[in-house]
C-alpha cells in the first residue's frame, strides 16, 4: 500500500509537488533540491538506525539497559511547564523551547509545523524567523507535513543555524543528509509518533467519537489507557481505548508507514519531547549534548521530577501481538464483548503498566506491530526495514525472524 499524499497547502506554494513513492510520509526531501538523495535517506527504502546513531551519538544504544526500547539517552526527567502555554497540547514544552533558541540567538530560524488556516487539524510546514510566531506550532496536526522542503528556503535565506521540530521519519531523512547541508548548527527537537493518517481520514474518525466533531479543539491519546476529547465550550470527555470504534475504521486508515516505523520514540533527535512516561506529564528524554543545551534553555520553568514505573506490560503486550497476528496485517481489533469493555477499561486504567512501564509497552508493541505488518503485507522489505533491536525487543513474545527475514540470512 502507498502511503497517501497530502494536497500542496496554498500557504506554502514554494513547494514543488510530492512524487509518487512507494512507503512514503512526505518529509520534504523528494519536494526539494535534494530528491535525488531519497534512496539513501528514507528511513522507508534504506534505513540505517545504527549508523545514524553512530553519527548522532557516537555509539548504538545499550541492548542490557532502557535504551533497548527508548535509545541513546543521557538522562530522562518528566516535566511540565509552569506556566502551561494556551493551546498547546500538553503544557508546551516543545515550543517554548523553540521560542527560546529564537530569543537567544542560538539560531537563525526554526523549521516546525503550524495548523493550515482553513482547518486546525491540517499540518502547514513553517519556517519561524521569530518567537512569536512559534504559537502557530502549537497543538496536534494530522497528516504529513513535508517540512524538510524548507530546508531549500532557509538555504536560499542564508540561515547556518537551524533548528527542526520533527518526527522520527523526518528525523531520520534529517540526519542523513545533515553532513552535506553546510550548517553551522543543527538543533533537533524530537517527538515521539506512532500512527497518523491523512486530515481527511482524521476527520471521519473524529465523526465517530463525537457527535459534533466540528467542535473539537483538542485529541490526546493518554497514558491512562484514554483519549480525551475537547470541545470549544470547555466541555471535554474521556473515551477508553477499549471502546474506541476501531472495528468501524478502514483497514488502511493508518498507512504501512506509520504501522512498520520502528523508531517510536525518535532516537536520532537531540531532545525528544514526548508524553509516554509522564504520568500525565511530559516525558523529557536528553540524547546529545546540544539536547542538554535546549533543556537548560527552559530548566528554571519547568517543574521536573523523577520517572515513575509500575504494573506489568507482558500480559497487554502479548494479548496485543494476538490480536495481530489474527488480523494478518491489518487493525488490532478486540474481540471483547461490548459489556465487557467499560470494566476492561477501568482495569487497564487501575492497573496496567504506568510510566517508563507503560512507555515500554508502547514500543513493545509498536515493533510487533512493524515486524507483523511487513510480514504480511511486504515480506520482501523485511530484511532492510527491520533493525536488530526491533527483533529482540519482540522476541520474548515469540516473533523471531524466519529465514530471508534479516540480512546476514539472506546474502
Amino acid at each position: 500500500m502507498a502511503a497517501t499524499v497530502l494536497p500542496i497547502l496554498e500557504a506554502v506554494p514554494a513547494l514543488a509537488p510530492a512524487p509518487h513513492r512507494d512507503l512514503c510520509t512526505d518529509c520534504g526531501i523528494s519536494r526539494s533540491s535534494h530528491a535525488a538523495s531519497c534512496g539513501k535517506a528514507c528511513q522507508f527504502i534504506h534505513p540505517r538506525h545504527d549508523a545514524l546513531e553512530r553519527q548522532v551519538h557516537g555509539r548504538t544504544r545499550d541492548l542490557a539497559t532502557d535504551e533497548r526500547f527508548f535509545g541513546p539517552v543521557r538522562a530522562m526527567h518528566r516535566a511540565r511547564l509552569r506556566a502551561p502555554r494556551p493551546g498547546a497540547q500538553w503544557t508546551g514544552i516543545t515550543t517554548r523551547i523553540a521560542e527560546r533558541l529564537l530569543e537567544t540567538g542560538m539560531v537563525d530560524a526554526v523549521l516546525a509545523t503550524a495548523s493550515d488556516p482553513a482547518d486546525r487539524w491540517a499540518p502547514r510546514p513553517m519556517l519561524c524567523t521569530r518567537p512569536e510566531e512559534l504559537a502557530e506550532c502549537r497543538g496536534m496536526k494530522m497528516g504529513y507535513s513535508p517540512v524538510l522542503a524548507l530546508l531549500d528556503e532557509a538555504a536560499a535565506r542564508g540561515f547556518t543555524r537551524l533548528a527542526v521540530v520533527g518526527v522520527a521519519c523526518q528525523v531520520h531523512a534529517l540526519r542523513a543528509l545533515e553532513a552535506r547541508l553546510g550548517l553551522e548548527a543543527l538543533y533537533v527537537l524530537g517527538t515521539p509518533c506512532s500512527d497518523n493518517t491523512t486530515t481527511a481520514r482524521f476527520h471521519e474518525f473524529l465523526g465517530l467519537l463525537t457527535d459534533r466533531p466540528e467542535r473539537v479543539t483538542y485529541l490526546e491519546f493518554l497514558a491512562d489507557f484514554r483519549v480525551e476529547l475537547r470541545f470549544e465550550d470547555g466541555s471535554h470527555r474521556h473515551i477508553p481505548f477499549m471502546q474506541l470504534p476501531i472495528s468501524k475504521l478502514p483497514r488502511d486508515f493508518f498507512p504501512l508507514t506509520c504501522r512498520a516505523c520502528f523508531d517510536y520514540t525518535n532516537s536520532l533527535s537531540d531532545l525528544t519531547v514526548g508524553y509516554m512516561a509522564g504520568e500525565g506529564d511530559q516525558w523529557l528524554l536528553v540524547r546529545t549534548a546540544r539536547g542538554a543545551a535546549m533543556l537548560e534553555l527552559v530548566r528554571e520553568e519547568l517543574a521536573l521530577s523523577p520517572l515513575g514505573s509500575s504494573g506489568d506490560r507482558r500480559a497487554p503486550v502479548g494479548t496485543f501481538v494476538r490480536m495481530l497476528e489474527r488480523s494478518a496485517g491489518g487493525l488490532p481489533v478486540r474481540g471483547a464483548p461490548q459489556w465487557a469493555r467499560p470494566l476492561i477499561g477501568w482495569l487497564q486504567r487501575r492497573f496496567g503498566p504506568k510510566g517508563l512501564e507503560f512507555a515500554r509497552t508502547r514500543v513493545e508493541m509498536k515493533m510487533a506491530e512493524g515486524i507483523l505488518n511487513l510480514r504480511a503485507e511486504r515480506p520482501q522489505r523485511m530484511r532492510r526495514m527491520i533493525p536488530d533491536f526491533a527483533w529482540a525487543i519482540a522476541a520474548p513474545y515469540g516473533l523471531a525472524p524466519r529465514p530471508g527475514e534479516r540480512v546476514e540470512e539472506a546474502s
